[in-house]
């Protein structure tokens, strides 16, 4: 009953100043609004890239050519082209636990059709590549192996290709030149969107690998290979034995290739906004600090302004603890009520940020609850010192104070 009390008073004792009791806990509101609205917006971004990245496909292992290291000379990612066409069949053929395994070599051409042209992707690869990009047709088909060994002039082409090349009309058996060479068009992708580097994935022309190398970018090494794995659980051994294959068929020589899983490519394309997350985080957090310093310095005005009152209090029979409490529930009201209002706030202003903006968000439940128990903390921590002054008051000369 007597905390019970020691709750109303304290709620009167806010009462009676409204106005400097908003303003006070004005900085945690702020503090914890704008923790949650980055949170929201850091974790919205994550979740878009991590989409994105899967969007790439499941369980998918790439081996990218580079690592070289030549006459003194050493390179890492692109700087030499090492992959062929032998390497994807080995791995293939030799590395239990895979799906498919999509050789792929691009380049950038004009192409031209039904009197328009436009600057694409061509992207040469297997017809395992739809499955292993969790890629669907919107119509038409796939090529086969049989385009593989007979390196057909066959293509698929994505959705801008199709509105570009091909507006009002069915882009089906009609033909596209790429390099002056007239590829019969089999199948249309279904819209991708664009990817996490802002690349639209449905400016694209598929082709038969062999074709790509043999017609149109006349090379005779592949740029990466994609490999998806049966299970997420085998990819790191699947990772292992890629690597051990492709060592073992370089007979000694340095590795030039370097294997990644798509967790690692995932963890790299969000590394930037989780770092920014953070960074926004901590300058939010600052304010919190702020605002509970805001809350110590009322809380010890207010002990001031109440000396008499607290003597009073002590000269009836109220115990020091007693005192100590009724101020510390003081702050720690105001912490919450700040903390209440703050991840509305913060919600509200990512909804509005989300809205006006275009930005993704994802309101977390943990971080909701850590800056609501975080800000408790707060007038916890910084209500204390004032509330044990109140307390150790004496009696005699909190009377005598005007």
């Amino acid at each position: 009953m007597r905390f019970f009390n020691t709750i109303i008073i304290a709620i009167r004792a806010l009462r009676r100043n409204k106005l400097r009791s908003m303003l006070t806990a004005l900085g945690i509101i702020i503090g914890v609004g704008a923790v949650i609205a980055t949170v929201s917006i850091g974790n919205g971004a994550k979740s878009q890239v991590e989409a994105q990245v899967a969007s790439l496909g499941q369980n998918i292992i790439t081996v990218f050519p580079g690592s070289m290291n030549t006459g003194g000379m050493r390179g890492g990612f692109g700087s030499a082209s090492s992959l062929t066409v032998e390497d994807a069949e080995a791995i293939q053929r030799e590395v239990g636990g895979i799906v498919a395994v999509g050789p792929q070599i691009s380049d950038r051409q004009q192409v031209l059709a039904n009197g328009l042209n436009w600057n694409t992707s061509i992207t040469g690869q297997s017809p395992d590549f739809l499955s292993i990009r969790n890629w669907t047709l919107a119509e038409g088909s796939m090529f086969t192996e049989q385009d593989i060994r007979s390196a057909g002039k066959v293509a698929v082409i994505g959705q801008t290709i199709a509105e570009q090349l091909f507006p009002g009309s069915d882009p089906i058996g009609q033909s596209v030149r790429i390099r002056n060479i007239p590829f019969t068009i089999l199948g249309v992708l279904n819209k991708k969107g664009f990817n996490t580097f802002g690349q639209d994935q449905d400016d694209v022309i598929l082709i038969p690998y062999t074709t790509a190398m043999r017609r149109v970018t006349r090379r005779d090494r592949l740029q990466q290979i994609i490999i998806q794995a049966a299970s997420a659980n085998q990819m790191a051994l699947i990772q292992e034995d890629i690597t051990s294959l492709l060592m073992q068929r370089r007979a000694g020589r340095d590795q030039d290739f370097t294997v990644r899983n798509q967790l690692e490519i995932a963890q790299a394309a969000t590394a930037t906004s989780r770092t920014m997350t953070l960074l926004l985080s901590a300058i939010a957090g600052v304010s919190l600090v702020v605002g509970g310093i805001g809350i110590m310095n009322i809380m010890l005005v207010s002990v001031t302004e109440r000396t008499r009152e607290i003597g009073i209090r002590l000269a009836i029979g109220a115990h020091g603890k007693d005192i100590l409490m009724q101020f510390l529930i003081e702050s720690i009201i105001l912490s919450f009520m700040g903390g209440i209002l703050g991840i509305l706030a913060g919600w509200g202003v990512s909804e509005i940020l989300s809205k006006y903006n275009g930005w993704p968000i994802l309101v977390s439940s943990t971080a909701v609850t850590i800056a609501f128990f975080f800000s408790g903390a707060v007038g916890v921590f910084f209500g204390f010192y004032p509330a044990r002054k109140a307390a150790q008051l004496d009696p005699i000369e909190a009377l005598r104070y005007e």
